[in-house]
């Protein structure tokens, strides 16, 4: 099993169904995080990294289109969320859909058809976050074509790695990014490689760009999961 580099998020109360879930996605080779209730997904999210969600329609304290609303409103609008339901009835699919969820897989999940819908829509993430479009959080702005950085029209003179990790985070804003992806994507090492040279040039980034607040942003470390940066 290769080194994890992705975090998948279960809102599933059944506890037989996320074990089963956990089994499959740890098996192949994700992180996955287990959350019973839309009020435990809640509280959790913002201090755990989850790069996709399998969100079950029906949970004890809310219905899952009330937590997809939270999601593309609330928490982090580009977070992906496939929903996953024993309802197979064409207009709660496409209901489903239309309020923004990117795959819709029906109980009992398939194996295999499961993690290949995953391994889909996570290629289909990371091929909008890695392209060559420009990232703007006023005041920032990031160019991956001509790899500049401004901050309110200033160029930022960046090393290639740090420009790589600034581009990295950015495209992620909002959501926690754990260490090991960072290695993995950023420095093309496996996640399990102990070193501390994310901390040192997430240092360096935070005081080069002003990452601290003082132009409405921030990039902090999340205790044991990872970095996000954040509005203020």
């Amino acid at each position: 099993m290769s080194a994890v580099t992705w975090t998948v998020g279960c809102v599933e109360d059944d506890p037989d169904q996320a074990n089963v879930l956990r089994l499959w996605l740890e098996h192949a080779g994700y992180g996955c995080s287990v959350f019973r209730t839309a009020t435990e997904f809640r509280r959790r999210l913002g201090n755990e990294a989850v790069d996709l969600v399998l969100l079950d329609r029906s949970l004890p304290d809310a219905t899952g289109l009330e937590v997809l609303a939270w999601i593309r409103h609330a928490a982090n609008s580009g977070l992906p969320v496939i929903f996953l339901t024993a309802s197979g009835a064409e207009s709660d699919i496409v209901e489903g859909l239309a309020a923004g969820a990117d795959d819709y897989v029906v109980k009992p999940p398939k194996q295999r058809e499961l993690l290949a819908r995953v391994g889909a829509v996570l290629r289909r993430r990371g091929a909008d976050a890695d392209g060559s479009e420009v990232v703007e959080l006023p005041p920032y702005r990031i160019d991956p074509q001509r790899r500049q950085v401004t901050v309110g029209g200033e160029l930022v003179e960046l090393t290639q790695r740090e420009f790589d990790l600034a581009c990295f985070l950015f495209r992620r804003h909002g959501r926690i990014v754990s260490r090991d992806a960072l290695l993995e994507n950023v420095w093309n090492l496996a996640g399990d490689v102990s070193t501390r040279t994310v901390d040192t040039h997430i240092s360096r980034l935070r005081k080069k760009l002003g990452l601290a607040g003082e132009h409405g942003w921030r990039l902090t470390a999340v205790y044991q999961h990872g970095y996000r940066i954040e509005q203020t």
